[in-house]
């Protein structure tokens, strides 16, 4: 079958740009080179990998799962149901971070990487500074499965450890980063997200603010002494997270930030930092 007869045929099911997504990234060819290849030929293989795609993709698979792929920051992610699909709010809390620690730190940075899934976050943050030691840890044995799968394709050398939250951790860190489970029991969420993506990895007690709380409590001990804590945050989170912070911090300085669509979705905590801005 040609190219553009097996487009065609996902263009039944599917939108015709989602056809050619899938078709396009399994083929590992950008959209404009499919285009220019629509006359080749291609094998059965690729013809069933594709449709099993588009057949996932039209019973309610997000296209993430389908391809196992995502592109984060310009990086290709291996993801599956074991992880949450990262999102586009998460890249601006990397880059933020980024901007942050090149600013106040010195080349040799320590970083927890605190409840990684698929470890897009830290394994971005190695990918931006290689000088960045960065550690990835999460509870579930499955997501570090995917966050290790994710190191070795993308050639990033990180530490990955097995802990509820600190339990197993340690060390002290320059840094710690999280975007930790953060939504509440009754809000409300779209269904392809909560029929498909791990609820342990979405959902937390006390409206959404349980792990945050865990976080605060404890973070002190995991922490030198002048560093940087960031999280990414619920859009109606922001106030009562920075209650949590002066409930369980002293002396620190918190910035929080607006993503793209001006919704609060970034806190950062900074100890021993003159900051100017």
């Amino acid at each position: 079958m040609k190219i553009k007869d097996l487009l065609l045929e996902g263009n039944k099911y599917v939108h015709k740009d989602q056809s050619k997504l899938i078709l396009s990234t399994i083929l590992e060819y950008n959209p404009l080179e499919l285009t220019l290849k629509l006359e080749d030929e291609i094998s059965k293989e690729i013809e069933d990998k594709f449709l099993k795609c588009i057949k996932n993709i039209k019973n309610g698979i997000p296209i993430q799962y389908a391809l196992n792929s995502v592109n984060f920051y310009g990086l290709d992610f291996y993801v599956d149901e074991r992880v949450l699909i990262p999102r586009f709010e998460t890249e601006e809390l990397v880059y933020n971070t980024d901007l942050y620690l090149k600013k106040y730190f010195d080349n040799n940075i320590k970083i927890l990487d605190l409840g990684t899934g698929s470890g897009c976050i830290g394994l971005t943050l190695k990918h931006l500074n290689n000088n960045y030691d960065i550690t990835l840890s999460d509870l579930s044995p499955y997501a570090l499965e995917v966050a290790s799968k994710n190191s070795n394709s993308l050639k990033l050398d990180v530490k990955i450890i097995e802990s509820d939250l600190f339990k197993e951790i340690n060390d002290k860190y320059d840094c710690i980063i999280s975007n930790p489970p953060y939504i509440g029991e009754n809000d409300e969420v779209d269904d392809i997200v909560s029929k498909n993506e791990p609820h342990m990895a979405l959902y937390a007690d006390n409206n959404g603010l349980d792990y945050y709380e865990r976080i605060l409590k404890d973070v002190s001990n995991y922490v030198n002494d002048k560093y940087l804590i960031a999280f990414e945050i619920g859009s109606n989170q922001k106030e009562d997270i920075i209650d949590l912070i002066n409930k369980y911090l002293k002396d620190v300085k918190v910035i929080t930030k607006q993503d793209m669509s001006k919704r609060d979705r970034m806190v950062f905590i900074f100890k021993n930092i003159d900051i100017n801005e």
